[in-house]
């Protein structure tokens, strides 16, 4: 069907070439000789071309409903459904069916569709007609030729007729020709097999390695090829699996036997999830090796490593939010004392405090802890609900009263309003403490005691579900990990041993 401003191009441009019927054609590509004809004489006749109505305009809708449901009801026939209704054209039938009922229709396939076929096109169509798994209509309808001509073709190339016709030559093959036509049929079904061998085999291995893309059989290990082979044996010969894989028969048989024998780290790898449980989640592999290591169990780093990997014991991590406390030059700031050397030789020479929030659906609660740069222990800590002064003066009280009478560390802090209060400034002059403050929103000035607060966070606070927990039950459970983060938790800058028990190996007072 053409349009109106098609139809009236192409009369104009066969007026424009002499009424040249072969040159319009060829410009345009459309349409029949006698479709352009017919045009022109309507156009000379009446000095326009009638635009036609659309199809909808014309019939109903129940008659397009009648007409689509009866030709889908009989036999999805053209013809017999325009005889029977009495309407309407092919084009306009074949349209209210695309548009009514899509996929639907069913489509002839031209039986001239074999004469354009090569030889070597004729006998890859026949034999996977011969080998493959789909339906002679299947394979008919991906070459577009008819089932009738398929079967035909098989029976002149495979069959016992001793007389094949040649279209071209006209001529009888000869026995030779049809041996060697038969030896090609079977290279080729030997060629079809060995590429669905390979398939198999890379589906499988994809499967096994969990990797959908860039599968290397030569980088597989011969335990994970062994695995491939196995799931595969049912389907093909070991010999050709071994091959294809390119694994000696020797090493195949050594990996069963190793599969045969009892899991040689069955026990560990529980200790490794007890270890792990119980540290809140929280332990890479190097702690979880450290923490099996301080019971007296005598393991590999990477078979800690492999078994975590394996197990997929994977600490989560998400990104901190940090409470902001700063509100503008209250008193004068003192100088940076630490200048970010966060090393001591010894406890109570440098602290680090700092406030952090904790948001969950009851309310927000916060932490001003005192972090000694020694060895990382909490010196002291105070957990409240609201970030006053209180909170902080208390913590500092509390941290005073662990010092001898001779101990005055450097206490450092960033410009919040918490450490410029007179009620901060004075303790700390009571006390003789040194103050040490960071430069003016440059949180790496306080680095160390942030690391705490990313530590903290990512192992007690985050992938945790706080929904209907309590204020007063999360202030317990932060309590509880503070005490276990001083007593329990291992530091691989420490030994592999909690800030407690390292001063307790060096002789140190707790």
């Amino acid at each position: 069907m053409y349009s109106y401003e098609e139809r009236i191009k192409a009369v104009k441009l066969y007026i424009k070439y002499d009424q040249c019927i072969s040159d319009t054609i060829r410009e345009l590509g459309y349409p029949s000789k006698n479709a352009l004809k017919q045009w022109y004489e309507e156009y000379v006749q009446i000095g326009e071309i009638r635009e036609k109505k659309d199809s909808y305009q014309k019939y109903s809708k129940d008659q397009i409903k009648i007409a689509v449901d009866y030709y889908l009801e009989h036999g999805r026939s053209l013809s017999r459904t325009i005889r029977a209704v009495g309407y309407p054209t092919r084009e306009t039938l074949t349209k209210w069916i695309d548009e009514l009922a899509p996929n639907e229709r069913k489509v002839r396939i031209k039986r001239s569709g074999m004469l354009q076929l090569s030889q070597k096109q004729k006998n890859e169509v026949v034999l996977e007609f011969c080998v493959c798994e789909d339906t002679a209509e299947a394979v008919a309808k991906k070459y577009k030729v008819s089932r009738g001509s398929l079967y035909k073709l098989k029976k002149q190339l495979l069959g016992d007729e001793s007389i094949i016709t040649m279209k071209k030559l006209n001529q009888t093959k000869t026995s030779d020709d049809r041996n060697e036509l038969l030896s090609e049929v079977e290279a080729l079904k030997k060629e079809l097999y060995k590429k669905q061998m390979e398939i198999d085999i890379l589906n499988k291995a994809a499967e096994i390695i969990k990797k959908d893309k860039g599968i290397n059989l030569q980088r597989m290990t011969n335990c994970e090829k062994t695995e491939l082979i196995d799931a595969l044996r049912i389907k093909y010969p070991l010999y050709e699996l071994l091959k294809m894989t390119g694994i000696p028969k020797s090493s195949y048989f050594y990996q069963k036997k190793i599969q045969e024998q009892p899991e040689k780290y069955s026990e560990l790898r529980k200790t490794v999830k007890s270890v792990f449980d119980s540290n809140r989640k929280c332990y890479g592999y190097r702690r979880v090796y450290s923490a099996i290591k301080n019971k007296g169990q005598v393991v590999s780093e990477k078979v800690i490593r492999r078994i975590m990997k394996e197990e997929q014991i994977i600490v989560s991590v998400k990104k901190k939010r940090k409470y902001n406390s700063y509100k503008g030059e209250i008193t004068p700031a003192v100088e940076n004392v630490i200048a970010r050397d966060f090393h001591a030789e010894s406890p109570n020479k440098k602290w680090l405090t700092d406030l952090t929030e904790f948001h969950i659906p009851a309310g927000k609660v916060y932490l001003s802890p005192i972090i000694d740069c020694f060895d990382g222990m909490v010196v002291s800590w105070t957990i409240g609900t609201s970030p006053n002064a209180e909170l902080v003066n208390t913590m500092l009280t509390d941290a005073i009263a662990v010092l001898s009478e001779k101990e005055r560390p450097v206490v450092h802090t960033d410009r919040g309003c918490h450490y410029r209060w007179n009620g901060w400034i004075s303790a700390m002059e009571n006390a003789q403490l040194i103050r040490s403050m960071s430069k003016k929103g440059c949180s790496p000035d306080n680095s160390a005691c942030e690391g705490f607060f990313g530590r903290l966070k990512n192992e007690m606070f985050y992938g945790q579900s706080w929904k209907g927990v309590t204020i007063e039950s999360f202030m317990y459970e932060l309590d509880e990990y503070l005490k276990w983060y001083n007593n329990s938790r291992i530091k691989m800058s420490l030994d592999g041993m909690s800030p407690i028990l390292y001063r307790r190996s060096l002789g140190l007072a707790v």
